[in-house]
């Protein structure tokens, strides 16, 4: 199964990555990057392995989630495979995930095995 990262969930991503870079360092960035990275490329071969996204249940998308760490890697299952929408900083207040300043673009970049990775 394809992994694609939409636009909205890679710039999150590199979000975290550029905080961390900042207050813990290189190091500690590429850590937390690559993990998250690893965690979502499960769901290659166990799409339905993370828990409902509760926060999320009223759009009737399907939305489930992984943890990894302090973030909740959300996807969900598309034609084309599964789609990482957001990733999400559980120590935030967890209504967040539902704010309109956060709204998720649905555009798609693809991330499978074979494509590109998240690039800084």
């Amino acid at each position: 199964m394809k992994i694609i990262w939409s636009n909205f969930a890679s710039e999150t991503l590199r979000n975290i990555y550029n905080y961390h870079k900042i207050v813990a360092g290189l190091n500690v960035a590429g850590k937390i990057k690559t993990s998250i990275l690893s965690t979502a490329k499960q769901l290659m071969k166990q799409p339905d392995s993370g828990q409902i996204e509760m926060s999320l249940e009223k759009i009737g998308e399907g939305h489930r989630y992984l943890v990894d760490g302090n973030y909740k890697i959300v996807y969900k299952k598309v034609k084309e495979g599964i789609l990482i929408t957001d990733v999400f900083d559980t120590r935030q207040d967890p209504i967040k995930i539902n704010d309109s300043k956060r709204k998720p673009n649905h555009n798609q970049q693809d991330l499978s095995a074979g494509g590109a990775e998240v690039q800084f």
